[in-house]
């Protein structure tokens, strides 16, 4: 499995055909305390930088693209409750929604985590 990272801070950990989507705890850093989460539903066709979901904090409201092109598979169900694990996890548990990846060709333009700490660091 190997995680890559987009330039709008999106996460995606690939595993065979199927990938899953979240935010990077940078993201949720700049959001604040998430209070819900709107994750796809199953079978949602997706073309790469489409929006996703939605993931609403104290602070604002922020789209979630999705990374790649592919079909939904399944939304994170857990956080329709506890839409507060994208703060406390974002990076595993946090986790929105995972898809089939149609092309992959398209993860060839993502970032690996040292480009992406690099590209972090220069927002600051």
């Amino acid at each position: 499995m190997s995680t890559k990272y987009t330039k709008e801070h999106e996460w995606i950990v690939v595993d065979g055909d199927i990938a899953t989507v979240g935010i990077t705890n940078y993201a949720q850093e700049q959001l604040g305390d998430v209070v819900f989460v709107e994750v796809p539903d199953a079978g949602k066709q997706l073309s790469q930088g489409d929006e996703a979901a939605v993931v609403e904090s104290v602070k604002a409201a922020s789209e979630i693209y999705a990374p790649i092109t592919g079909e939904v598979t399944a939304g994170n169900p857990a956080l329709e409750d506890a839409p507060a694990t994208i703060n406390s996890d974002a990076e595993s548990a946090g986790w929105i929604f995972k898809m089939t990846i149609s092309d992959a060709s398209e993860l060839d333009d993502m970032m690996d985590a040292a480009d992406y700490k690099t590209h972090v660091a220069g927002l600051e």
